[in-house]
């Protein structure tokens, strides 16, 4: 039988549990208990008859408000990728478009510059016409008669307009 008088501090340290566990400990098992000359309580244990083995140590639960706050944050993690796919997905979408109307722009812009060549072409044999005919009103044509350069003239204009013809059936066709 080994009985020891000890602290509460040293209590806990043989047994290697806290000095408030130790305190408990002497409660719970009224162990007798007395003071010392400095003021400090010394208990009376009797190692052989004291059986005690600590607790394993519970961990500490986590703080519920805490974990819900990181739920909460994953939540809104996952949220904000979703909407960024989403996102991507409707740029993407509006990338096709604007590729599509740029192609459009660029073959309307290709047509409007062919509009403007043919239509310069139109007016300057528009303007060479209107002098062949204010020359043909006028009489003056050097080197031969009125009635016979008419004539080639006719014939020339005729097949200008023959040959503009084919050419707008050309690019109708194109």
């Amino acid at each position: 039988m080994c009985v020891a008088l000890l602290t509460y501090a040293d209590l806990g340290a043989r047994l290697d549990i806290s000095r408030e566990a130790a305190r408990s400990l002497a409660r719970r098992r009224r162990l007798p208990r007395s003071r010392s000359e400095g003021g400090k309580a010394l208990v009376r244990v009797d190692f052989s008859a004291l059986r005690y083995t600590p607790r394993p140590r519970k961990g500490r639960r986590a703080d519920p408000i805490g974990a819900s706050l990181a739920r909460i944050e994953a939540v809104k993690t996952e949220f904000f990728k979703a909407e960024i796919a989403r996102l991507e997905d409707v740029a993407a979408a509006y990338r096709a478009v604007f590729e599509r109307e740029r192609e459009r722009a660029d073959r309307l812009a290709v047509e409007l510059l062919q509009a403007t060549a043919e239509t310069r072409a139109v007016n300057a044999w528009a303007a060479q016409l209107e002098d062949e005919m204010a020359a043909l009103r006028s009489g003056r044509r050097p080197g031969g008669s009125i009635a016979g350069h008419a004539a080639r003239r006719l014939g020339h204009l005729a097949a200008f307009i023959v040959q503009a013809d084919r050419a707008a059936r050309t690019r109708d066709f194109l």
